[in-house]
């Protein structure tokens, strides 16, 4: 355990260090969608029989956590990788791999969590009207964890910043736009609905719309995170195990 709180004080110096930078980077792109979406494009429209500005809150919250775990883990990862050199000492020292893993993906899910927090203070602000509970926490934190374990797994995988770009346009961008976050998937084509389906942020989009919305729990989306983030840790406990023995 005494790996995990290391790295979990070392994340916090680094986020008291940067406390602006990281609230206003967590905080723009948010604020875009809600005035891009909400207040521009969706003034009057009603889907599902919520308003759009209510509608997407959920959405915005999903992939804005989304987001910011999965760049939280990856690029400070890479970063010591290939810039700073200090990764390898982590990966030859005496220490756990399962616990360097776990705390590099808590400390990406924290961000994450914090980010969320953010844009629900901002939610409030505005006036939208949304279900609170710990359900909701406990789904938030849980696509945190999940993404924040993608980051680390790409982060060691990758050898360049042009890989890790190329990771984002293809994986994490597509996920973005398509997963449900902006718009019902009632329209969309079945066999690319099908698909979409698949996606961990539609099952995160899901979950978290309709505790925000109904205040109900969509308790097979849950599972189904779960059995993502349960998997992703695991991978990212083997890639790191296997950097060892490379």
């Amino acid at each position: 355990m005494m790996e995990i709180q290391t790295i979990l004080w070392r994340e916090f110096i680094f986020f008291r260090n940067n406390f602006f930078r990281i609230t206003s980077s967590a905080v723009m792109s948010p604020l875009l969608y809600f005035i891009a979406f909400g207040w521009g494009l969706g003034h009057g429209v009603v889907i599902d029989g919520h308003p759009y500005n209510q509608y997407i809150v959920p959405g915005i919250i999903a992939l804005s956590s989304m987001g910011t775990s999965f760049n939280a883990v990856s690029i400070r990862i890479l970063v010591s990788k290939l810039h700073e050199r200090s990764f390898e000492f982590y990966m030859t020292a005496p220490v756990r791999m399962s616990f360097l893993t776990l705390g590099n993906i808590i400390a990406g899910a924290l961000r994450g969590l914090y980010a969320a927090s953010l844009i629900l203070t901002i939610t409030l602000l505005f006036g939208i009207q949304v279900h609170l509970s710990l359900s909701l926490l406990f789904v938030v934190f849980l696509n945190c964890l999940l993404f924040a374990s993608f980051g680390y797994i790409a982060a060691m995988v990758v050898n360049t910043h042009y890989d890790m770009n190329r990771f984002n346009t293809f994986v994490i961008t597509p996920m973005t736009f398509l997963c449900g976050t902006f718009f019902s998937l009632d329209n969309m084509p079945v066999i690319l609905r099908n698909f979409i389906n698949i996606l961990p942020l539609t099952h995160a989009t899901k979950s978290i719309r309709s505790l925000m919305l109904l205040g109900d729990t969509n308790y097979s989306s849950v599972v189904i995170l779960l059995l993502f983030f349960v998997s992703l840790l695991s991978i990212g406990v083997y890639v790191s195990n296997r950097e060892i023995k490379g």
